[in-house]
């Protein structure tokens, strides 16, 4: 009876969706027979009636898909080395049931995926991971989110078991894990990076997500408004906080679209100023000017936050290097102090009355020792508007410092500040600094000259064609002069 089965079930399955009542129950009845039959029978073959299941698995009626999803459960648990060929296809019928609107299908579906996530099959015994990568690639691709989560769940499980296959894989989903990050659910945005992460173990591959993801964030600046701080904070926590920040301050320091990279490192410093998950970096950069690690590391993200001078004005109150901030400041031009600065002045005044710099307010404590912070804090001030926010609180902080002396020169009394502390070459970064800023002035005129052009080529075109002429004051043509008797023209 069991051999024959193959045969029938189609029929069978067809039955399912009759419009009569009948036949549809004894339909039903007959495969809940084959069902028992085959539990208890020591050969059956498997695959080829997995076939026919996998394509009643989609159908539109719902008793069909349900029964179909019910016996492809019970074939997981029972056919065993013969369904390891059929596993992408079944799969393929499993992920979109996941998300099915009845609650029944949702379920059986469930419990079927989590069986065939826990069967541990090798390449070696007709495993295809290439085939189950196209169909979880295929999914991610889903309306619903629970099959879009559960294809990433695939893939994770495939990079731990089979990494090497997987890898080899590579260049066929990149592409789709890239888009998955602008997916619309957070939780699908922190799988996709776990699995990016685990593909980014070894450097190659930790280089090549960095440079991508950077090439993402150029493309689709709403990508690095709405879901940066989400994507840079979790890849920090996967896959070490300094190590992605050297990488990505190595690709923005050679960036040709300035106003990206300037975008794109005021997003990083923010990150590094704001983010728990980044305390260590921070607290690293404050060691800046006493150890070799911190040194380093300073050094390592200056490259690229000259794209901006508040970025470089924040690095160096959190690296300590108060001198130099001062010297930053002072370097400012009337071109620089533009809106898009004074907004950023703006959040870090705010973010210098918050915890993470406890430590800078506490030194205003010792203004003799900490002369250069002053010097800078005020210098800071002196370029804010009088009437903003920032200005008042600022303002009120170092009302509350005690008072300093100032020498005849105009200079504070600090002799002792080194020039190169912890042998760092400051004013060779400060024209460095200089250098990449007039780049950017350059590029502003440039823009800012083009956009003018083109307003004036606009204006001139309109002006050549003059004002339209309006219909009642033209003369009529010859043709439009009628003659008694006939039509006008």
């Amino acid at each position: 009876m069991v051999n024959d089965l193959t045969s029938q079930l189609k029929g069978l399955f067809n039955m399912l969706s009759d419009s009569s009542h009948e036949i549809r129950q004894q339909a039903d009845s007959a495969l809940s027979e084959f069902l028992q039959e085959i539990k208890n029978s020591p050969s059956v073959d498997y695959g080829r009636m997995a076939e026919i299941l996998v394509q009643r698995a989609s159908s539109p009626d719902e008793f069909t898909r349900w029964t179909a999803i019910t016996w492809i459960n019970e074939f997981v648990k029972l056919g065993g080395d013969q369904l390891v060929p059929y596993y992408a296809d079944i799969l393929g019928a499993i992920l979109p049931c996941i998300a099915d609107k009845e609650e029944r299908i949702r379920v059986v579906a469930r419990e079927t995926n989590e069986e065939l996530l826990a069967i541990k099959a090798h390449p070696s015994e007709g495993f295809d991971v290439g085939a189950i990568l196209s169909i979880v690639k295929r999914q991610l691709s889903s309306e619903y989110e629970a099959t879009r989560i559960e294809s990433l769940h695939w893939i994770s499980t495939l990079l731990n078991r089979h990494r090497t296959e997987v890898l080899s894989f590579l260049n066929d989903i990149f592409d789709t894990l890239l888009k998955a990050l602008s997916d619309p659910s957070d939780q699908v945005v922190l799988l996709v990076l776990e699995v990016h992460a685990c593909i980014a173990k070894d450097q190659y591959n930790f280089r090549h997500l960095v440079v991508f993801l950077v090439q993402n964030f150029r493309k689709n600046g709403l990508l690095l408004e709405k879901r940066g701080a989400l994507i840079i904070r979790r890849l920090c926590v996967l896959l070490e906080a300094e190590r992605v920040y050297r990488e990505l301050s190595a690709i923005l320091e050679g960036e040709s679209d300035l106003n990206f990279a300037s975008t794109m490192v005021q997003a990083l410093n923010l990150i590094l100023l704001t983010s728990s998950e980044l305390s260590d970096l921070r607290n690293l950069l404050k060691q800046s000017l006493v150890n070799a690690a911190g040194k380093d590391f300073f050094l390592s993200l200056y490259a690229s936050w000259t794209h901006s001078s508040m970025a470089i004005i924040s690095l160096c109150l959190l690296a300590q290097a108060y001198q130099h901030a001062s010297c930053v400041i002072q370097s400012l031009t009337e071109e620089d102090i533009n809106v898009r600065f004074l907004v950023q002045l703006d959040k870090l005044i705010n973010l210098l009355e918050t915890p993470i710099f406890a430590y800078l307010r506490l030194q205003l404590l010792e203004p003799g020792k900490y002369v250069w912070l002053l010097k800078a804090l005020n210098g800071l001030l002196m370029l804010l508007p009088q009437q903003s926010a920032a200005f008042k609180i600022l303002n009120t902080r170092l009302k509350t410092v005690p008072s300093i002396h100032f020498s005849e020169d105009g200079n504070m009394n600090d002799d002792s500040i080194s020039i190169s502390p912890n042998g760092i070459n400051f004013a060779s970064w400060l024209q460095r600094f200089q250098r990449l800023q007039q780049q950017h002035r350059l590029h502003c005129k440039s823009l800012n000259t083009s956009t003018s052009s083109k307003v004036k080529e606009v204006k001139k075109t309109e002006e050549f064609r003059g004002p339209p002429v309006p219909e009642l004051t033209r003369p009529p043509s010859r043709l439009s002069r009628k003659a008694p008797g006939q039509l006008q023209l």
